[in-house]
């Protein structure tokens, strides 16, 4: 269950932190052996660093062994340090308060200099205070198959717990909650959750992403300059009803503390094992959980495979949802039965799909350079020639809005099918959309964070342009560029945006704020997303060459048809 979350009043004392007996060799304990190892990286080019192995006397190699890798462990391996973990490994093991545990003790990198009067490139602070997958993406991938070589890991992520003191203990919580399918348990101690490299962001992440299978223990003391995070972190855990607890202590900055609560914090971090740790249902102060998810437990559903790259996908008037696979040149239908048929082939590498009013599926048929209407015989009709375009939106008079990123353009083209720009300068122009009630077009923008909003004026004209809704946008991407990877997007009854990007399906509110974000389907960027179905209460999202989709609380629009909408919550 979560902890209690008080905030405590100013400082009356310090309280003696000592060490007890779980941290001191005792008789009768059988010890476990620990060896050093060097390891030079690939995904951290030219770092090298020191990494330990410690192995509990009650392995046997014809049983997976838990893991539990801590970061900067130098400090925590060593006996003669504050924290002793491997005395207390082999007390708690041998008392049965742990699993048979083997412990990845790793070291941060270092770039050493060119010679001995230059000074070396110290990677700390680049691995552990980032946010993002590189550093956990570095021990699944480098280091825990090293020490697979030589023992038998389990490979289930309940069996695996993640450790580590200020920056490293930001680390431990990035790395689990980053690739929950690897880590599952978290030990921080006077972690900095504070704007270093964007570790501030997580208190907001936990409250707006759906939730993770995950068991967090964080520690912190009343001096320490980073004890505010620690309680903001926390309060966003109990919020969303995490397994959790936050112990605040009196001291600063320091392992005092930490050290001497230890073996507590690794008995409540491994109890009931091996029962799993399971992802909460969500609490009160969980947007997803209470506002978009009908079913926390019931994820993401399969539709179709086997694809190239699935794309564009549209509904028509009775809720059967088209998709295009854009390297097989074709358009599938999706019945409202759940039936996938081929509904067209040499579809002139069709992209964006969007019914109109007509009851005709348009189309960007990209490698033809044209925008074509497909009757529901599969008769095609251009609609407008010689230019590219991704997506595009079409209004209850027929007017048509597409993108043209490449060019980095929106066009317009009217009832009677003449074409022009209606505005140039965004810097990737992808989805497009309008509002429920059509009174605004909103444009993603894939190299930025923003989802631009435009008021239509009559004629077709656009006005009042201005990057809007604001996305989550993940720390480590292609080039250290700062893009949200916008894609597709979809509008529900409401006005709130679901659109494409690499952190998942960001739900943005009337307002122009990220409220939700539900996970990615299947672990790659999903391209693009409607409402179909019975209802339209289904959303649909294309991802790699998939389509999935998920049942959810909030109702979707045909999205040729113009409805009102409340006033939004601001």
């Amino acid at each position: 269950m979560a902890a209690a979350l008080t905030i405590a009043g100013p400082l009356s004392h310090a309280e003696e932190f000592t060490a007890g007996p779980d941290s001191h060799r005792q008789a009768g304990v059988p010890q476990g052996r620990v060896t050093k190892h060097e390891w030079i990286s690939k995904i951290y080019p030219g770092t090298i660093r020191n990494y330990w192995i410690y192995v509990p006397a009650q392995y046997k190699s014809e049983k997976p062994a838990c893991t539990m890798l801590f970061q900067d462990g130098g400090r925590f391996v060593t006996e003669s340090g504050a924290f002793k973990t491997t005395v207390v490994f082999d007390n708690l093991i041998h008392k049965g308060d742990m699993p048979v545990t083997i412990g990845v003790f790793v070291n941060p990198g270092v770039v050493p200099g060119a010679g001995a009067n230059t000074q070396a490139r110290f990677n700390r602070s680049a691995e552990y205070d980032a946010v993002g997958p590189r550093f956990p993406t570095f021990l699944i991938e480098e280091i825990l198959p090293e020490v697979a070589k030589h023992y038998n890991l389990s490979s289930d992520p309940n069996d695996r717990a993640i450790s580590g003191s200020s920056s490293g203990g930001n680390a431990s919580f990035n790395a689990a909650w980053t690739r929950p399918d690897a880590f599952r348990r978290v030990l921080s101690f006077i972690g900095g959750f504070t704007n270093l490299r964007g570790d501030h962001i997580y208190p907001s992440l936990v409250r707006k992403m759906e939730t993770k299978p995950l068991r967090v223990f964080l520690q912190d003391g009343l001096q320490d300059t980073n004890v505010y995070s620690n309680y903001e972190l926390g309060a966003a855990l109990r919020d969303a009803n995490y397994d959790y607890k936050l112990v605040i202590g009196t001291e600063g900055h320091n392992s005092k503390h930490s050290s001497a609560i230890l073996p507590d914090a690794l008995r409540w971090l491994w109890r009931d094992y091996p029962k799993p740790i399971v992802k909460p249902a969500g609490g009160p102060g969980h947007y997803i959980s209470n506002n978009i998810v009908l079913d926390a437990d019931s994820g993401w559903e399969l539709v179709s495979r086997a694809h190239k790259f699935t794309e564009g996908p549209a509904v028509d008037a009775q809720g059967n949802v088209f998709f295009s696979d854009i390297p097989n040149d074709r358009i599938h239908k999706v019945s409202v039965d759940g039936t996938v048929t081929i509904f067209r082939e040499n579809t002139g590498e069709a992209n964006g799909l969007m019914f109109g009013p007509d009851g005709r599926l348009y189309t960007c048929q990209n490698g033809r350079r044209r925008i074509v209407a497909f009757a529901a015989n599969g008769k095609e009709s251009v609609i407008a020639e010689g230019v590219s375009s991704n997506d595009l939106a079409i209004n209850a008079s027929g007017e048509i809005y597409f993108t043209d990123p490449r060019n980095r353009r929106v066009w317009f083209i009217d009832a009677n099918g003449n074409k022009r720009v209606a505005h140039e300068g965004i810097l990737f122009p992808n989805g497009v959309r309008f509002s429920p009630d059509h009174a605004f077009l909103f444009v993603a923008d894939t190299l930025s964070r923003w989802i631009w909003s435009f008021s239509v004026q009559p004629g077709g004209g656009l006005a009042n342009g201005v990057p809007f809704h604001r996305l989550e946008i993940p720390d480590e991407v292609e080039s250290g560029a700062l893009r949200s990877g916008a894609d597709g997007m979809t509008v529900d009854a409401e006005g709130f945006l679901y659109v494409a990007t690499k952190l998942g399906i960001q739900i943005v509110d009337p307002a122009g704020r990220t409220v939700g974000i539900l996970d990615k389907p299947d672990g790659s960027d999903p391209s693009n997303a409607v409402f179909g179905g019975p209802g339209l209460q289904t959303l649909y999202v294309t991802s790699g060459d998939k389509l999935f989709r998920r049942p959810i609380k909030k109702k979707g629009t045909f999205p040729w048809l113009a409805v009102m909408q409340a006033k939004p919550r601001l």
